[in-house]
């Protein structure tokens, strides 16, 4: 069996600017800034939101259909907070620039010069607009120009912003006729346990484990608690202005984590044969956390859902299938004989009181996990794990990932050294 569904990407562009139209565009960005704030503090105010996009566009000096994407999403932040509650309500007073958003041929055009190149006209203003042509990856380059030229593609909202002073356009793309194979017709499951700051892996045919890793990205615990702490003494000294300034900055530098992790997670799925990726059902997670001020805002922003989400689609667009299975227990249960007790498992060591396995404990539960997935999703029968083989750790660091042997519990101590990562206690 196979399913076609429509697959949303996001491509990123550097722009290449005719002219001086660059300060045209900068300025538009300062504009939708306005229309942000003025929205949110409409909002804020009790004003009927049905109201506020034709209010604030009466003052802006932007074509409309941007005004009104850039209201549309001020006030998804604001309805996210009365859902979530969870980080407060949003500012009305965001500094700097902010991205123009617009619609295909209403705010923005693309076209294929005779070059190759693809061509783009923002409008920034009314009647007034930014031209030149698009820079950034082959890979993005390649699948726009397809998305020009192929009826299986649609072009959507486009965001134009600025990045450390450069010029930029983010663009969504959905393919229409994406097939994915069904989760049925898979030969291995790949079990994922997401984790505060590592991913475990283990790839489960019905030959036993084919393989495992562990792929460690201590660095978003760490920047997260950074910035948590920046903003507490911004807020003690009471310059709030660059508060909105520091949670974008963090914002941008998790997601660019999380978005290679996804991809190394789908690359590792690849060498398996009609693999399936199957996660932990984590959405009502939030609403039972309650360990105390501190360690609920940790678990709080721990990334899961991001994480399985760009995961979940990346894979789509690969054709691997991905599942979801109950969480009850993947972490406490041996997946070697079945016991079940909280007491097995002692941060990263996982040692079973009936049997005396050992093992890292986020790679144990991954198993369980995969056990879990072909229990759900498959029509053949868990095989017989008599053994786990040695775990493989790799870590994300800016140039890519580093990898290292790593041993389990049971057999040695790991080790750090010239930035590979072993097991450690």
């Amino acid at each position: 069996m196979t399913d076609k569904r429509d697959l949303v990407k996001t491509l990123d562009f550097q722009l290449d600017v005719q002219s001086d139209n660059e300060s045209l565009l900068y300025d538009a960005t300062l504009e939708a800034r306005s229309v942000y704030n003025e929205s949110i503090r409409l909002a804020k105010q009790g004003v009927d939101w049905d109201v506020i996009p034709d209010r604030v566009a009466d003052d802006a000096n932007l074509v409309k259909n941007t005004t009104q994407r850039v209201v549309a999403k001020a006030l998804g932040a604001v309805e996210n907070y009365y859902e979530y509650d969870d980080f407060g309500q949003p500012s009305h007073t965001k500094d700097g620039a902010y991205p123009l958003r617009a619609n295909y041929e209403e705010g923005y055009n693309l076209s294929l010069t005779d070059d190759g190149d693809v061509a783009f006209r923002i409008s920034a203003k009314p009647y007034r607009h930014v031209k030149g042509v698009l820079e950034g990856s082959d890979a993005h380059l390649d699948v726009l120009r397809t998305a020009l030229t192929s009826d299986e593609w649609k072009i959507g909202t486009a965001e134009a912003l600025f990045h450390d002073n450069n010029a930029e356009l983010h663009v969504t793309v959905t393919n229409t006729e994406r097939v994915v194979r069904g989760k049925e017709n898979s030969r291995t499951v790949i079990g994922v346990d997401v984790n505060e700051d590592n991913v475990a892996l283990t790839a489960l045919s019905e030959d036993g484990v084919e393989n495992s890793l562990v792929i460690d990205f201590p660095e978003i615990k760490f920047e997260r608690h950074r910035y948590f702490t920046i903003r507490k003494r911004v807020q003690n000294a009471g310059k709030d202005s660059i508060h909105d300034t520091l949670e974008a900055r963090e914002e941008r530098f998790v997601r660019d984590r999380l978005h290679k992790v996804s991809r190394h997670i789908v690359e590792w799925s690849h060498q398996f044969e009609k693999p399936c990726i199957v996660f932990e059902d984590l959405k009502e997670m939030r609403d039972s956390i309650n360990y105390g001020a501190r360690m609920n805002r940790r678990l709080h922003h721990l990334p899961f859902r991001a994480l399985q989400f760009y995961t979940s689609y990346k894979a789509s667009f690969e054709g691997i299938p991905t599942g979801w299975i109950n969480p009850e227990y993947t972490s406490q249960r041996c997946p070697m004989c079945g016991h079940t007790e909280r007491a097995n498992r002692n941060k990263k060591r996982f040692k079973c009181r009936s049997c005396s396995h050992q093992d890292h404990s986020d790679h144990s539960a991954s198993v369980n996990i995969a056990v879990k997935g072909i229990e759900k999703h498959q029509d053949w029968n868990v095989p017989a794990l008599n053994s786990l083989p040695v775990v493989r750790k790799v870590r994300r660091q800016a140039s890519g990932a580093v990898d290292a042997p790593a041993v389990t519990h049971s057999t040695a101590r790991g080790y750090q050294a010239d930035g590979q990562v072993g097991v450690s206690d």
